[in-house]
């Protein structure tokens, strides 16, 4: 894309147009919705952050009936007892208990009110960019899933297939119907192109190095983008992801956080990077 078609981030909202091209057109009871909306899907985010990576692993806690996202209820991770609806209210049963279990007293973690704000902040902007309309409702999709992606990656370097192929899946059947930006064919070739990149890179690198060096998630993470992006954005999502994981990995080595083996998680840079390239429409101009 060149230059004179960036967009001019520095005017008021209302004017920005080719960003947020729906600001001026929504109602304030859409915006309230979609807001509500992520703060309640922004729990079942927090669900998925917190239950998968135990599912995967096998390190479920000891509990009597099964594990897994519907069962046990929500319950606190610290004294096992099991929480009541009012204590599930996104945001709000945080603040009102001082982020402390009610019963034991026992932190909360921080990331229960971040995510479920993140989300709702996301599913507005999806709001803002498409309108009272089923895209926006698929850009909903795209964001929370790239935000628990990102999140559970950086924590336990793992990225779910669930979600991977959900992303996938997704991304392939809104371009057939037209309820995502991005032609079929250019995603078809995104998300065959998108893994092929990345396969091909882990590949020279375990031939050259003899260990490897890309997990299988980042490569299925890079289809699922491909599918929403399309390929002619993938080059500047693969670069951003790049430069900006590079700069991250630099600074962690200098403050001695890096780790013996140099791994960092990638999954985060990829997922904002595709999340910058689907939003503003960063492409190679095609």
């Amino acid at each position: 894309m060149p230059p004179s078609q960036w967009p001019n981030l520095l005017t008021p909202p209302g004017a920005m147009g080719w960003v947020l091209p729906q600001f001026e057109h929504v109602t304030q009871w859409q915006v309230l919705f979609f807001a509500a909306l992520g703060l309640i899907l922004g729990s079942f985010v927090n669900v998925l952050i917190h239950r998968l990576p135990l599912m995967i692993l096998g390190t479920e806690p000891p509990v009597e009936s099964p594990f897994n996202l519907n069962t046990p209820n929500s319950h606190c991770p610290h004294c096992q007892h099991a929480l009541q609806w009012h204590e599930l209210i996104p945001v709000l049963s945080f603040v009102l208990s001082m982020g402390r279990c009610r019963h034991c007293g026992a932190s909360i973690s921080w990331r229960y009110p971040i995510v479920e704000i993140s989300t709702s902040l996301l599913f507005t902007l999806c709001l803002f960019q498409f309108g009272w309309s089923v895209q926006a409702l698929m850009a909903c999709f795209f964001t929370a899933a790239l935000l628990a992606l990102a999140w559970i990656d950086a924590e336990t370097f793992l990225l779910p297939d669930v979600i991977t192929q959900a992303l996938l899946w997704m991304g392939l059947i809104g371009s057939a119907m037209s309820l995502t930006p991005t032609p079929l064919m250019h995603a078809l070739s995104g998300a065959v192109l998108g893994y092929s990149i990345l396969w091909a890179v882990g590949w020279a690198f375990a031939t050259w190095a003899g260990k490897e060096g890309m997990g299988q998630g980042d490569l299925k993470l890079l289809a699922g983008l491909g599918a929403w992006v399309g390929i002619w954005s993938l080059l500047p999502v693969l670069l951003l992801a790049s430069v900006s994981g590079l700069i991250f990995g630099v600074i962690q080595k200098m403050r001695g956080q890096l780790g013996d083996n140099g791994h960092f998680a990638f999954g985060p840079f990829l997922a904002l990077s595709g999340f910058a390239c689907f939003f503003l429409g960063i492409s190679m101009g095609v």
